[in-house]
């Protein structure tokens, strides 16, 4: 007579307790789902402030104005947008107007040597962008923003550049 062998009871409490402890310590690393949110949040800015500058620089080119500065242009959507070389500058209220980034979501901010999460992009020039409630780091490694620097010269876009490593 042949006997059939199946897992004792023991057995399987052990493998279960094993995948429970497995589950524990190798979830959260694969689970971190907020980390990346807050990525995808910040690369959807720098869409906006690339689009919205698209828009504007297009608006510009139309006015006939895309080589001056502190130009609005008017009769527009984006009429109370001052210009740097035909693109938004860099202050908030020309960002807030382009991009309708609203301030309850998204806090904004010249980036001066007192706030120096520019990393390199540090002075009047230059806006940093970040969610409300997010304290501006001042390393990059603890940095969750976006740093829009205003056009140099003629023909030349902003730099946005998002800064996600500390999200």
């Amino acid at each position: 007579m042949k006997r059939n062998q199946g897992f004792t009871l023991i057995e399987l409490i052990i493998v279960i307790v094993i995948l429970g402890i497995l589950a524990v310590t190798a979830a959260p690393r694969f689970l971190d789902f907020s980390g990346d949110a807050r990525t995808s949040t910040l690369n959807g800015v720098r869409g906006a402030l690339e689009s919205a500058g698209a828009l504007v620089y297009g608006r510009a080119i139309i006015a006939g104005v895309q080589n001056d500065d502190a130009v609005a242009v008017a009769d527009s959507p984006v009429a109370a947008v001052a210009l740097v070389n035909g693109y938004p500058a860099a202050d908030v209220a020309s960002l807030r107007g382009a991009t309708e980034l609203v301030a309850a979501e998204w806090d904004m901010a010249v980036s001066t040597a007192n706030n120096a999460p520019g990393f390199g992009a540090v002075g009047t020039t230059s806006v940093v962008i970040s969610p409300v409630g997010t304290n501006l780091a001042t390393t990059e490694a603890d940095s969750c923003h976006v740093v829009y620097v205003q056009s140099t010269g003629d023909g030349i876009k902003p730099i946005i550049t998002v800064y996600a490593d500390g999200c």
